[in-house]
């Protein structure tokens, strides 16, 4: 089964293969990880509010393929948040000792990653 990373950085979305579901982990973490190592947001005044680089969502990695839909955001500040989901995103919690990848892969191999609901 193919899988695809779909990456989206500001205009720019770049598309990976992968024939493997860890291929296709590795690939969206090392192309996350090099956005959150990039430079900082600055916070966005919109007049009645402001955004901090926390509350924006720099890039986001996607991961595609058989029942599989989740993914990590990328945020303003550099820090990452995983998903799971295909119309509404829905944050995974991270573990004792996880971070936002960890956490992923941790759900996808359960297998509770889904894009057909019930």
């Amino acid at each position: 089964m193919a899988y695809r990373v779909v990456l989206r950085h500001g205009p720019k979305v770049d598309k990976h293969d992968a024939d493997t579901l860890a291929a296709a982990l590795d690939v969206l973490e090392f192309e996350a990880r090099a956005i959150a190592g990039g430079p900082r947001r600055k916070p966005i005044d919109v007049r009645v509010r402001t955004y901090e680089p926390a509350q924006q969502v720099a890039a986001r990695a996607e991961l595609r393929g058989g029942r599989v839909r989740a993914g990590i955001d990328v945020r303003g500040d550099g820090s990452a948040e995983a998903w799971t989901g295909r119309i509404r995103r829905t944050p995974i919690e991270p573990r004792d000792g996880e971070d936002a990848y960890a956490a992923l892969r941790r759900f996808v191999a359960e297998g509770q990653s889904t894009s057909v609901e019930p």
